[in-house]
């Protein structure tokens, strides 16, 4: 007889969710429901099969016999959907909507340079780009991608590396004629160093002096709460800044900006990363499309890949 309004795959996806990164909570950020909703089909699935799936406490969940033999099965289930679903799907167009959030340096001057060949190879999907050098939260913010420059925190997210870039301290030529061009860090204390207000602002410039890693406090009188607003700042006069080569490279190049104290600079490389919720396996066929679009076109000038 046929099951009747029984969403059996929903109820295998919660379960495997809520085992697979330790809570409901946590589960539920990743199906984009409330943490309520999934412990609603959890134990509407422990009711239907009669049996406890898990042992709860205040710290963490174990499974018990039962449930581990289930998640065995229904981890199993789910991917042959996925593999079905896959399959299907070969032959159509990845389409619909992506929405990807980035800093505003890297889509201005990566991301949207790239667009039109991307388009071009996708008609079907449209892209719905935000750029801000705030952290955001992916199912806050509603986004399928978000791209991340420097190391990345523990978390659900899965990323996928585009590249990494160098940073340098750089002044506008006009700042150095009327302030002078800092010859060692003890100098930097008597220049304007401009700072970031997001919240992963770095506090520090971090130096290398005599083999020894050393911070120099940022110290300005002007904050700015993206890359490009920084820049700007520096192109202007106003101070030093420290910024990602892929950024300022051709401002340098142009002489528009000049580095300073390149001896002591700790040659550290920022990675990027394009970051997004879900298995690799089991994503969407419009939000894999931009991704492995981006893995293999995305060339961060000033960068090494």
């Amino acid at each position: 007889m046929p099951r009747i309004d029984v969403n059996r795959s929903g109820e295998m996806e919660a379960f495997v969710q809520v085992v697979e990164h330790g809570g409901f909570s946590a589960a539920a950020r990743v199906l984009g429901m409330t943490p309520s909703a999934v412990s609603k089909l959890f134990a509407r699935l422990e009711a239907r099969l009669g049996v406890r799936l898990v042992q709860r406490s205040t710290r963490k969940l174990q499974l018990t016999p039962e449930g581990g033999q289930f998640y065995e099965r229904s981890t199993r289930v789910l991917a042959d959907l996925d593999e079905a679903e896959r399959c299907a799907a070969a032959g159509a167009a990845p389409r619909g909507r992506v929405s990807i959030n980035t800093s505003v340096s890297f889509g201005h001057l990566v991301l949207v340079p790239l667009l039109p060949k991307f388009l071009a190879q996708h008609p079907d999907v449209t892209i719905d780009l935000s750029v801000t050098d705030r952290v955001v939260d992916l199912m806050d913010e509603r986004a399928d991608i978000a791209i991340r420059w420097g190391p990345l925190p523990p978390s659900d997210l899965v990323a996928r590396r585009l590249g990494e870039t160098a940073q340098a301290i750089v002044a506008a030529p006009g700042y150095l004629e009327r302030f002078g061009t800092p010859r060692t860090p003890q100098e930097l204390a008597a220049h304007n160093r401009l700072g970031t207000n997001y919240r992963r602002n770095m506090p520090d410039w971090p130096l290398r002096i005599d083999g020894r890693a050393a911070d120099m406090p940022v110290s300005g009188n002007v904050r700015a709460s993206d890359g490009e607003t920084l820049r700007r700042l520096a192109l202007e006069g106003i101070g030093l800044a420290r910024l990602s080569m892929y950024h300022v490279g051709d401002d340098i190049a142009q002489g528009r900006l000049v580095p300073v104290l390149e001896e002591f600079n700790p040659n550290d490389m920022a990675p990027i990363h394009a970051v997004y919720l879900g298995k690799p396996g089991r994503l969407p066929a419009r939000v894999r499309a931009v991704l492995d679009f981006l893995v293999a076109n995305v060339v961060v000038a000033g960068a090494a890949a």
